[in-house]
């Protein structure tokens, strides 16, 4: 089962470092030696099992997009499940970019009306001073030039966790069962007496789902807007955060993602192999392990009572039932 995936953007607005960061395994200090896109490059990734993502990273140069829009139309534009358009936050040429965003949106909705939309305003690493503000000003602008299209908009940069929870959220509304993945671990984290449970995919460790708790903050396929999200945290609000009896950080999700793959490249670059993750706090126990071919499961519990040998084993215990469902989502 194929996606197409088309990643848009002006050239040098970051489009391939981030794709090189999320798919690529490659370091956000070494993007730099990246060249530009040369018209339009198309990658095939293996998302999970026969789920590949067919990624077009499209050269953002004039000439490039003129194309795109004019005698590439139809074959840029048919089969998109998700358009992610990027804008470069220190952007000096911002109507033109929103000129170029308008016609792709028309293109979109002649060829591919049912597609996703989703927004980057990217680099905010750059921003030093009144971050959320410069952020609320581009996605003002992006709104108004996006007419009556659904749109989601993230503040992101390769450079912290924000990049990972921007595409989370594209990859989990490519998932067929993500509603039935989030239904099953919260029935998993009732059984360990868990807090939480995460899943994620084995090679970019972006999330796939989570499980559903009472009280507290919604999970990755909730948004806090029908149509947009535009803050620089996550779209867990602070008063959902006020009434989780644990606490849990907001921005746990993508942090966890981003921490697990430097510690993964760094067992690769010590020749070592990552399988597994155990950590035994005063305040939680947390256990990262494979859980199918194509993920990992990490589970988090608040009872001291409960030893990790106990998790181990109910992960164990679930790995054929989450085979089943992995495959029931690729026939």
């Amino acid at each position: 089962m194929k996606k197409k995936v088309l990643l848009m953007g002006a050239s040098g607005s970051g489009k391939t470092s981030m794709r090189s960061v999320i798919f690529s395994n490659n370091q956000a200090s070494l993007t730099s030696r990246l060249g530009a896109t040369i018209d339009v490059e198309q990658n095939h990734v293996r998302f999970l099992g026969d789920l590949i993502l067919n990624l077009w990273d499209c050269g953002g140069q004039d000439s490039f997009m003129d194309s795109y829009l004019s005698t590439q139309r139809s074959t840029i534009f048919q089969h998109v499940g998700v358009l992610i358009y990027v804008f470069d936050v220190e952007s000096r040429e911002m109507e033109k970019d929103l000129w170029y965003y308008h016609d792709c949106l028309e293109s979109l909705k002649k060829f591919s009306p049912d597609a996703v939309v989703f927004l980057l305003v990217h680099k905010m690493d750059l921003v030093r001073h009144k971050r959320k503000q410069k952020l609320e000003e581009k996605t003002a602008a992006i709104q108004k030039a996006s007419g009556d299209v659904g749109i989601t908009v993230f503040g992101t940069s390769i450079y912290d966790e924000s990049l990972y929870k921007a595409w989370s959220r594209i990859v989990h509304t490519l998932i067929p069962n993500a509603a039935i993945l989030s239904k099953h671990l919260t029935t998993f984290a009732e059984a360990c007496s868990a807090t939480e449970v995460i899943l994620f995919e084995r090679t970019t460790f972006l999330v796939i789902a989570t499980s559903q708790r009472t009280n507290t903050a919604p999970s990755i396929n909730q948004t806090s807007n029908g149509s947009s999200s535009s803050d620089l945290t996550t779209a867990d609000g602070s008063a959902a955060q006020e009434s989780d009896p644990h606490q849990l950080q907001p921005t746990r999700y993508e942090r966890t993602s981003e921490l697990v793959k430097a510690f993964k490249l760094s067992c690769m670059r010590a020749r070592e192999e990552f399988r597994c993750l155990e950590m035994e706090l005063p305040e939680y126990t947390a256990v990262l392990d494979e859980l199918t071919r194509n993920t990992y499961i990490m589970v988090i519990v608040h009872d001291p009572t409960i030893e990790t040998t106990a998790i181990k084993i109910n992960i164990r215990l679930a790995r054929q039932k989450f085979e089943e469902l992995q495959a029931d989502s690729n026939n």
